[in-house]
């Protein structure tokens, strides 16, 4: 469509003017080819703004809703299934919408395309130490120098509160071999954190 308003403008403006009422013509119709072009331009953006189906921003982080859940390599019950989820909660990405299927990405970088229905806002994710082999630390306030409660290690899920661009609020849950579970709640490093974007902040 830019193509045909570009040619339409130069056999409009190339003509020379045959006295004055092409001229006066020439005057009213060039602001509204004008206008009219800059209108198409601006088509596109508008387009991939509703082309997102549910509005909301992508990419996004979100968990998964129950278990099992298949993950399929397209957008429909017809596709073949890649993988499944055993269970619920667990963190991924949002990275493209078609319909009430949403295109996700995991902790592993895999892909595949999981129904709406099967994913919730709840935030989850994951320990991811900055240093190799080590441990996240899990302290009682937002600060290096807080108590430390607990030591995640690099894969642990989390569930993220809330998160301010510098610490995320978080609960993490354990159990041991005897099946004894203990949550603690405390602060990590954002930075420290699969499941949620550097600068972002929500409460």
């Amino acid at each position: 469509m830019i193509g045909q308003f570009e040619f339409i403008c130069k056999a409009m403006f190339d003509q020379p003017p045959h006295g004055g009422l092409d001229r006066h013509f020439e005057y009213i119709i060039r602001p509204i080819v004008w206008l009219l072009l800059t209108l198409v331009l601006l088509v596109p953006p508008a387009l991939a703004q509703s082309g997102n189906p549910s509005g909301l921003p992508l990419p996004r982080f979100a968990s998964t809703r129950s278990g099992p859940i298949n993950v399929r390599v397209g957008p429909g019950t017809k596709y073949e299934v890649t993988w499944t989820y055993l269970k619920s909660i667990i963190p991924v990405e949002i990275i493209q919408e078609f319909d009430t299927w949403r295109k996700i990405r995991d902790v592993d970088g895999a892909e595949g395309w999981v129904h709406q229905n099967l994913l919730q806002g709840t935030r989850a994710g994951y320990a991811m130490p900055l240093m190799a082999n080590g441990e996240v630390a899990l302290r009682a306030s937002p600060s290096d120098q807080a108590d430390l409660r607990a030591r995640l290690g690099a894969g642990f899920k989390i569930i993220i509160k809330q998160c301010d661009i510098a610490w995320c609020e978080v609960a993490a849950s354990s159990q041991d071999d005897d099946a004894r579970s203990a949550s603690y709640l405390g602060y990590v490093r954002q930075e420290e954190l699969w499941g949620v974007y550097p600068d972002e902040k929500f409460d």
